[in-house]
């Protein structure tokens, strides 16, 4: 059978692979320590789930209406109060997830041959989407000599023939955040464009130390009518199996996610949404948030300093999210076990056949110097791959 040529050019997500294959090997008896998986260690809060049940059990089970839904305005309310944007409810469509967020609106937005600027280190499927939408990736780069953050300059040379620009803060895989100031350095080189902004803001509420969270569309008046603010319940509410996620921005673009949902998935589960409601709505939902938040926190500064006492490691402390990417670069050259080390895709390979640990080789998130590792993960199972990864490298 003839496969598209669009299909054809979209790799695997790497991370998913990965943690597949950690998967298989466990399955087949062998001690393997998974640092891939991009999702919360935490069990969905039981409120969430009692909300879902009892939407199950009151027969809430049919397509969701699509006037008045009260998630979207629960989300139109959140963002007002948590993220100083003003938006209706008809202003937000609820997806399948944060990854079809996107996804449909690279779809609704990109003509064939756009470009989309892309800062790297990036999440691995932002460049894929972007092809299968017909754009064309447009890559920034911004690795570990600039601290895994693009300049206002670096926007403004690279925007001509560019349509959309994607903001990751907090960032996977790099756990960077830009500072307030810095975002706002952004906004001004953006606003001297026609650029489109996409917003990532999954991480929102996992960020760490002294860091400041500031949703990019707020910080000028002008820029709600060119952002698109992205989000989703997964990683906060640990709700990454439910696939809830949504989109939040200028009317028409939203309504043209919506139109094309009409024709793919409609809506999200019905009894789904009840839960992402209760999560959204729910007093004991802060509590929950701060509890993981600051588990995370602790995880995090834990590997990194286990990181950078590796030799030849070099990591950046976490702020947000739940990864670290350290530069294991001048381990390349290297023969470790039957690998002979040239790149992060080999560092990967030797760190599973000789250590035992799954981890993210950097070259799929753009960073060819780096590996991912995430500290979604107990303590236990943290110290232990460290352990086996410090042995593997001695």
């Amino acid at each position: 059978m003839k496969l598209s040529k669009r299909i054809q050019a979209v790799q695997e997500s790497a991370t998913i692979a990965i943690t597949s294959r950690a998967r298989q090997m466990k399955d087949e008896g062998i001690d393997v320590v998974a640092f891939g998986a991009g999702e919360p260690d935490f069990d969905t809060p039981q409120f969430i789930k009692d909300a879902a049940k009892a939407a199950l059990d009151a027969g809430d089970t049919k397509y969701t209406p699509r006037s008045a839904r009260p998630l979207a305005k629960a989300i139109a309310d959140k963002l007002a109060r948590e993220n100083s944007l003003n938006v209706a409810p008809e202003q937000v469509v609820v997806t399948f997830g944060g990854k079809h967020a996107l996804y449909a609106a690279f779809q609704a937005l990109l003509d064939e041959g756009d470009g989309v600027l892309i800062p790297a280190p990036y999440w691995v499927s932002y460049p894929e989407m972007v092809r299968l939408a017909g754009g064309r990736p447009v890559i920034l780069p911004a690795g570990v000599e600039s601290g895994f953050k693009i300049t206002p300059k670096q926007v403004l040379d690279a925007a001509r023939g560019a349509k959309i620009l994607v903001l990751n803060s907090p960032s996977n895989p790099t756990s960077v955040t830009y500072s307030p100031q810095e975002l706002a350095d952004l906004a001004q080189a953006v606003l001297k464009t026609d650029l489109i902004v996409f917003s990532d803001e999954i991480y929102e509420k996992l960020i760490y130390g002294r860091t400041k969270f500031v949703s990019f569309a707020s910080l000028d008046s002008r820029l709600p009518d060119r952002t698109i603010t992205f989000n989703g319940l997964s990683k906060t509410y640990s709700m990454t199996g439910w696939r809830l996620g949504w989109a939040a921005g200028p009317k028409d673009a939203i309504a043209a996610i919506k139109r094309q949902m009409s024709h793919e998935t409609t809506d999200p589960v019905s009894f789904a949404e009840a839960g992402a409601l209760a999560a959204y709505t729910d007093p004991q939902a802060p509590a929950f948030v701060e509890k993981m938040r600051a588990e995370f926190e602790r995880r995090g500064q834990h590997m990194a300093k286990r990181l950078n006492a590796i030799k030849g490691v070099k990591c950046v402390e976490p702020t947000g999210a739940f990864y670290c990417f350290p530069d294991v670069s001048s381990h390349y050259g290297r023969k470790i076990g039957t690998v002979e080390v040239k790149s992060s895709a080999d560092f990967a390979k030797a760190a599973l056949e000789t250590a035992r640990v799954a981890l993210v080789p950097g070259d799929a998130f753009g960073e060819d110097k780096c590996v991912r590792l995430s500290f979604a993960a107990s303590m236990q199972q943290i110290d232990k791959g460290l352990d086996r990864i410090q042995q593997m490298l001695a």
